[in-house]
């Protein structure tokens, strides 16, 4: 009498998905898409930084580029309120405040000091600056202020002297960003090796010639 075995029960898998463990990538292959991904993303995420630096790295180079009627020089004059030196000891603030207050000046406090002559008081921004000058005598004092247009903004902003904090902390993180997208490309370069040897020299020659520029420059 024969005996009917009982179908086994298969597992379903999905179509195209292997039973087999996967394999582990090569490292090579790895360490390649972890450059293509980093120089993507961060050529993406940092694109309008690195483009503004690059487009006022051109015109701090030629500052004939800026109109001469974009700069406006305002010179005003004023007297220091009566207790700006009460007891005999000059107060910082309440000079700072009144400038402020009565000719609109903003930036930073930049510098201020005194001597038995003259006083003087300054305030900077990226492409705005405002110095006063007063009489410790009788507390009359003239100010200039001076603004260089939207240019001139931009330009400071390239430098990053007279900046806040975190702009300055921005042009940092803009020079981290060029540099790991210079070596992520690099890196991918490595992996082409049809042009892997000419664009080895090809950069070869650039940095030489770069650094060429730069002594003939000191």
């Amino acid at each position: 009498m024969s005996t009917v075995s009982e179908p086994s029960e298969e597992r379903a898998v999905p179509f195209g998905v292997s039973d087999l463990p996967p394999r582990r990538r090569p490292f090579k292959l790895r360490l390649h898409t972890a450059f293509r991904w980093l120089h993507i993303y961060i050529s993406m995420i940092s694109m309008l930084i690195i483009f503004f630096f690059a487009i006022t790295g051109v015109t701090l180079n030629h500052p004939e580029w800026i109109p001469a009627e974009s700069e406006t020089i305002i010179d005003e004059s004023g007297s220091l309120p009566a207790d700006w030196n009460a007891g005999g000891e000059v107060n910082w603030l309440t000079i700072v405040e009144h400038l402020r207050a009565e000719h609109g000046i903003r930036g930073n406090l930049f510098d201020y000091r005194v001597d038995d002559f003259e006083g003087f008081v300054a305030f900077k921004s990226p492409g705005y600056a405002a110095d006063a000058f007063f009489d410790p005598s009788t507390g009359e004092y003239q100010v200039t202020i001076v603004s260089q247009g939207f240019l001139g903004v931009l330009n400071q902003l390239h430098r990053g002297t007279e900046a806040q904090g975190p702009w300055r902390v921005a042009i940092d993180v803009a020079g981290a960003l060029l540099a790991v997208l210079s070596l992520t490309g690099i890196g991918l370069l490595l992996y082409l090796r049809k042009f892997r040897v000419s664009a080895l020299i090809t950069m070869a020659a650039g940095s030489v010639l770069a650094v060429v520029l730069m002594m003939m420059a000191t």
